[in-house]
């Protein structure tokens, strides 16, 4: 289960250590460029209450969304935060060595976000990744990538040094095939569970408007965000 008051604490702390942005409370533009220590301290705890509220809410509808659309899958999610140094803005899903899936946020997306909506789907995202089994389809297209690499090296009279490479790049080429679907995928389901959750998933898919947009390209892992956001506008609106 998430721990609730530890986490606000914790998050509180950690974001105010690392003296980031808060989520609802950028400063003005006729602000002093350094604020003060207590005011850094309230914008985290600010950031750190909406993260908790964000999680309270949304979890439970992702496992009854888990529940209800998979069968013998571990819907018991686990959210965490990753407090390493120096880490970008960013949230993942994977799952630990019994199965169960975890969604990460790292403190400086939970900094980022403008508002809880964004928080809000960002977390239907990470679910949405464990519910279409994207782990599982994905470690499948690699397998499938490295074996086709690596039967044409092998006619081709390649040695074992080249079958290996073959193997290598197959098995990346593979993986990364479908990745663009997945996303678009999570972003359909991530949705459907934020706007589920009582989120606004049109407002929160906005923070795609500020991140870099990774285009269209040949083997790219993720889909332009235009792309991204009508797919969010139609689930939407489908609703």
């Amino acid at each position: 289960m998430f721990k609730n008051a530890a986490i606000a604490l914790f998050v509180a702390a950690a974001l105010a250590a690392c003296d980031v942005q808060p989520i609802e409370t950028a400063p003005p533009a006729e602000a002093p460029a350094q604020a003060s220590t207590a005011s850094r301290s309230l914008s985290a705890s600010q950031a750190a209450r909406s993260f908790v509220r964000v999680v309270r809410t949304v979890e439970p509808v992702a496992e009854r969304e888990c529940r209800a659309r998979t069968s013998g899958v571990n819907c018991d999610f686990n959210i965490v935060v990753d407090d390493r140094p120096g880490q970008p803005a960013n949230a993942f899903q994977t799952l630990d060595a019994q199965g169960r899936p975890i969604v990460a946020f790292t403190l400086a997306l939970i900094a980022d976000a403008r508002n809880e909506d964004e928080l809000a789907f960002v977390l239907g995202h990470e679910t949405a990744h464990h519910i279409a089994g994207h782990i599982g389809r994905q470690q499948q297209n690699a397998v499938v990538g490295a074996v086709i690499s690596a039967g044409l090296a092998t006619l081709s009279g390649g040695d074992a040094s080249a079958i290996r490479t073959a193997q290598q790049v197959g098995a990346q080429v593979g993986a990364r095939s479908f990745s663009k679907e997945f996303e678009l995928e999570a972003d359909a389901l991530g949705t459907i569970i934020t706007a589920r959750a009582g989120y606004d998933p049109v407002k929160g898919a906005q923070f795609f408007t500020r991140i870099p947009d990774p285009g269209d390209r040949f083997l790219g892992t993720h889909p332009p965000n235009a792309a991204r956001i009508d797919i969010v506008r139609r689930t939407a609106a489908g609703l």
